[in-house]
Formats: C-alpha cells, structure tokens, sequence
C-alpha cells in the first residue's frame, strides 16, 4: 500500500521531510479495524513527532486523525463491521493514519457523522476528543453544570479551542472567555461561539478585570509559561487549571495559597496504556457524531488542501508550524 513517512527527524523544508513509499498492509488484531483511509485531519503533534522523533527502523509513518471505510475487522470485534463509515484519532505507539490502509482498535473508533465528507470529518476526531476530555474528565465539569461561572481558553483559535468553546457552550452553563490576536481569529472564536473575546498579547488579568470575571476554570492551550503568572493571579481561589502544551518549566506552588487544581490533558493516554476506560473515547466520539448530525456542533475545518501526497502534506506541517491556522486543516485520503 502507499504510505507517507520520513525516514529522518528534522526540519519541514528538507527534501526528504516526507517521502511516499510503498508499505506492508498493517496486521489486524483481535480488536483492531482495518480501515480504508478517506481523509486526514494534521495536527501540532504530527509536528511534533517528525520534528523530535526519529525512526527506529524504515520511514515512520504519522498521522493522528482520519476517517474512512471498514474493510476488515479482528476476531473480537463488536462496534463495527465491514462496510461502516467512521473517524477517529489514532494510537501514538502504533504507525499513523497517512497511508492508505490503517489499523486501530475499535474502542477508539466513533461512526463517522453522517453529514459530512471524509476529509472534513477527519478534521474532528483528535481535538474533539482532546476538548471532552479537558472540560468534562480533566475539569470536571458535569454536562448542565457551570452557570455562574467563567472559563477562560487561551489559544481559543485553533483545533482544540474550536471545538472546546463549542463543547462549553453547547453542554454546559459557562461563560466562556476565549483568547485571540487578529481580526480573523477573533471573528473566528465568535463563530465559536465564545461570549467573550480578549487578546492574549496584552494584559489577560486586566481584560478579565474590564469584563468584570474570575474565572474558576482556565483551559491553557498554548504558550502556558508565557500565561501563567496571571492566570495565576486571574483565577479564583480553589479553582481549576487545566493545560495540553509542553512548557519548559511550571511552578505549581504558585498556585498553594489560592488551593487551586492543575490538570494534563493528554488524549493519547488511554490508547497507550489500555486503561481500562479505554472505550470513553469510543462512546464520546459518537457522541460528538450525533451533535454534528443534530447541528448542535459546527465542523471547525476552515482548510482542504487536496488530495494527500508527500507534496500536500509538506504544505500543511509548514502552515501548522507556521502558528497561524485558524480551526483545522484536512486533505483528501488516497482513494479520493
């Protein structure tokens, strides 16, 4: 089957960042789906991992997010069968969804939402995923719960906080509170549905201050060492920080005085130790499928960048390290 990987860490604009190559067909195991990939979605850690990891043997191939067409399923499958729609997200510890054929385990598979196309679908699974989990496992926040109080997203903008004001607003009783820089982001986080917009490059603490909110709960998407001080500050005692970025360093005893929470997030973490609520993810997915369905829930791809090859996909890294997409970026699958 065709496949795209790299073969060396580095940098996006040598020439063999992203080659095309022809791979075995992945084996199938007892829980695993093997699916016909239709579109991909590109993500920071896609970056992430081309950048810092290199391959232990033959090109590594990425990818996080995808959806496509069952064509084979293990012994003990039970959610799907051969011929079935679906979308998710991926397993950081097994090859990545750019290639034609790919398998997962179906316990981290949703039905793909029956109004969109393949490549906007793919553009879901990983952020909306990542967004559940912050809001209702990291924060802990109940469905129905939160009037009276403010949530503040930092990177409100991009794929995560896209699909995480939408969440807060949809299925909870927040304020929600998102940060953006340019006109078009910040027009793009009210489409969100964002009650509030402030700049993340001017004083966050006095912006709050203006609207007259403490937020309890602040989700931290980006740039949280450059934030944290004045979240700090900002929050409200006993409140809760909740953070998916890499900072180099965090200080948690800043937050002693206020008792305040300091949460990860980290979407991968249930495929990668098989914890035991490892079908959370299944049963949320398809849950978002029904939002998108119902409209409660808007797609958050704002980019189709055409059918996948090693050219394409080196044109999406660049834009994803570049810092400014707004929402997120697919391409179309190899059988498109």
């Amino acid at each position: 089957m065709k496949a795209i990987g790299y073969i060396k860490n580095g940098p996006i604009t040598a020439s063999d960042a992203l080659i095309e190559f022809e791979a075995e067909t992945p084996e199938v195991g007892a829980r695993d789906l093997l699916v016909e990939v239709r579109g991909i979605g590109v993500n920071p850690v896609d970056v992430k991992v081309r950048t810092n990891m290199a391959p232990e043997k033959g090109p590594k191939v990425i990818g996080y997010d995808a959806a496509g067409v069952v064509r084979q399923i293990g012994s003990e499958v039970s959610k799907f069968k051969v011929g079935d729609e679906v979308f998710y997200a991926g397993d950081l510890t097994r090859p990545g969804t750019n290639s034609e054929l790919h398998a997962v385990d179906e316990r981290i598979v949703g039905k793909k939402p029956k109004s969109l196309g393949f490549a906007e679908a793919a553009g879901l699974p990983l952020t909306s995923i990542t967004a559940w989990e912050l809001l209702f496992d990291a924060l802990r926040i109940k469905e129905g719960e939160g009037k009276g109080e403010s949530l503040l997203i930092i990177g409100g903008a991009g794929g995560v906080g896209s699909i995480l004001i939408q969440l807060a607003k949809k299925l909870t009783g927040l304020t929600v509170v998102a940060t953006a820089s340019r006109p078009e982001t910040s027009e793009w986080v009210t489409k969100m549905g964002a009650d509030h917009v402030i700049n993340h490059r001017e004083s966050l603490v006095d912006q709050m201050k203006a609207l007259g909110l403490q937020p309890r709960y602040v989700a931290s998407l980006t740039a949280t060492d450059q934030h944290y001080s004045a979240i700090i500050e900002l929050i409200k005692p006993r409140g809760h920080i909740a953070l998916i970025d890499d900072p180099l360093s965090l200080d948690i005893k800043l937050g002693k005085q206020k008792a305040l929470t300091i949460s990860w997030e980290f979407m991968f973490t249930r495929s990668m130790f098989q914890t035991d609520d490892i079908e959370k993810q299944h049963a949320l997915l398809n849950r978002v499928s029904e939002l998108i369905d119902d409209g409660m829930l808007i797609s958050t791809v704002t980019n189709n960048l055409g059918k996948i090859s090693a050219e394409t996909l080196k044109a999406a890294h660049l834009q994803q390290e570049s810092g400014t997409v707004i929402g997120k970026n697919v391409l179309e699958g190899f059988f498109n």
